[in-house]
């Protein structure tokens, strides 16, 4: 166990004013026009069988007095964000399991094709301000791509940084090039924008999926580096 969870042990332990959240965790979706209708059921269905894999589960609810937050939301151009979950407090596994079945049975709404990431990040900023007590708030954003409309990512980012969020990131790579090395060089290089740009704050990190077909499993490795220390054992 880390620094973090021996600390949050100690909280524990001497039953004193600990925060009722011990993380506020909001998760972006990209729906643009380079995700076709396949690509976004995968994402979908990804997410909730992430959220229903045994380790997650088990990290999620680790503590049921002091829960992890849970929201989703997907976002394309500057005016096209939708909140999919809204806070929830994963308290057990009939919540848990409701949410799931929320996120599980999204459909598609029409939205603009632009990939604004600046405005992504903005608000999911803004959807964190209403967790501040948390013991920490990560805010993850899923992309295939650079941003193209509204603000630049490092804007918001530096934002999000300054007010002590932690910003991460699922990298999508092509699904399917025609020449497979390529399919490395474009997910390498979308990577390094998203390290320079998008994520910021302590142990924040990048995520890759060599395509949506494997955003699944990438969510699943993504969800328990991120509950990693604050996920004691259950009881």
């Amino acid at each position: 166990m880390g620094r973090i969870g021996f600390l949050l042990v100690a909280l524990v332990w001497a039953g004193g004013a600990a925060a009722q959240c011990r993380q506020a965790l909001a998760l972006g979706l990209d729906v643009s026009g380079s995700v076709d209708a396949a690509e976004y059921q995968l994402q979908i269905t990804g997410l909730a069988n992430a959220l229903n894999n045994a380790e997650v589960r088990n990290a999620l609810l680790a503590m049921p007095s002091a829960p992890v937050v849970l929201a989703v939301y997907e976002w394309s151009g500057p005016d096209d964000q939708r909140l999919l979950l809204d806070w929830t407090r994963i308290t057990g596994d009939d919540v848990l399991d409701r949410a799931i079945a929320q996120i599980g049975g999204t459909s598609r709404n029409t939205a603009s094709p632009g990939t604004a990431l600046g405005t992504a990040i903005r608000f999911g900023a803004a959807l964190m301000r209403q967790q501040n007590d948390c013991w920490k708030r990560t805010l993850d954003i899923s992309g295939d791509g650079k941003s193209n409309m509204g603000p630049h990512p490092r804007e918001t980012s530096e934002l999000a940084r300054q007010s002590g969020l932690t910003v991460n990131a699922l990298v999508v790579g092509a699904d399917a090039p025609k020449i497979s090395d390529a399919r490395q060089v474009e997910i390498a290089e979308l990577s390094s924008y998203f390290r320079a740009y998008v994520i910021t704050g302590a142990e924040s990190f990048v995520q890759t999926a060599l395509g949506f077909e494997a955003y699944e499993d990438a969510m699943i490795r993504k969800l328990l580096r991120e509950l990693e220390g604050l996920a004691l054992s259950r009881r």
